[in-house]
């Protein structure tokens, strides 16, 4: 098995140039599985496009905290259709944003919960995106057991990963955990069981270094994957297969 990088967004408009030869790439270059995860539902049929034409290509679809004032019941009625597409495994990515606070952050929580409600009567995995809002985040997966799901991006303290953990959550890192100022996340690095560990690039953003400040893309995932081996002392081959293993096993692929 090679990376499966578990968040991207190949349908950004950054990829506009060259997004067919960079995914035809991607399997002679070690990228076995990616997740494409359409942020709004309202903008899912090119995500689905990818999915149904590369065979390595899945999709997630959830309505983003950042908009989160737009979001209406019909949009989780769409949600609740197209999760019927065989190639959609998750509802994401949903949450809280407080860093940004594009919406209201009543707003935001109202359809946190109705979307992680959504996933538990649909039986589907949620990716999770929580920014600066672990409190509330925390109390919301607290009154709201037994879904399972990723964190996405993970930014939170080892003693937060640990709560996520108790509750069924993986945890997913990218390319923060090479940057400078990355203290923190080096520690939940070496602390989240192997068995609960995803790669991810959320690609074009959070470049790793060396190419920081660059569009990012799934092959830069082994950059991520090289310094959690060398954090876990691993070999990187092998934490590439845990976490493919990994992410097969939370969102119901086949080998």
């Amino acid at each position: 098995m090679g990376i499966f990088d578990t968040h991207a967004h190949l349908t950004d408009e950054r990829f506009d140039g060259d997004r067919d030869s960079l995914i035809e790439s991607l399997p002679s270059l070690g990228v076995d599985l990616v997740m494409d995860v359409a942020c709004d539902v309202r903008e899912v049929q090119a995500t689905l496009e990818l999915a149904n034409r590369y065979p390595f290509v899945y999709a997630a679809v959830g309505m983003h905290p950042h908009i989160a004032a737009e979001t209406k019941q019909e949009h989780l009625d769409a949600i609740r259709r197209i999760v019927r597409e065989p190639k959609v495994m998750a509802i994401g990515e949903i949450g809280l944003d407080y860093y940004y606070d594009f919406a209201p952050r009543d707003v935001q929580k109202k359809w946190f919960i109705a979307q992680l409600e959504l996933a538990r009567e649909l039986d589907m995995p949620v990716i999770l995106h929580i920014r600066e809002a672990f409190g509330d985040c925390m109390d919301i997966l607290r009154a709201h057991k037994g879904i399972r799901g990723v964190m996405h991006c993970y930014s939170g303290s080892v003693e937060t990963a640990a709560e996520c953990l108790d509750l069924g959550y993986y945890i997913a890192l990218g390319g923060s955990v090479t940057f400078k100022n990355a203290n923190k996340l080096l520690d939940v690095a070496r602390f989240i069981p192997d068995d609960r560990l995803l790669l991810e690039t959320d690609c074009p953003y959070m470049t790793p270094v060396p190419y920081r400040g660059e569009r990012n893309d799934p092959t830069y995932t082994r950059f991520t994957a090289r310094r959690i081996a060398e954090l876990r002392e691993k070999d990187t081959d092998e934490l590439c297969d845990i976490t493919n293993k990994n992410g097969r096993e939370l969102f119901g692929i086949s080998l």
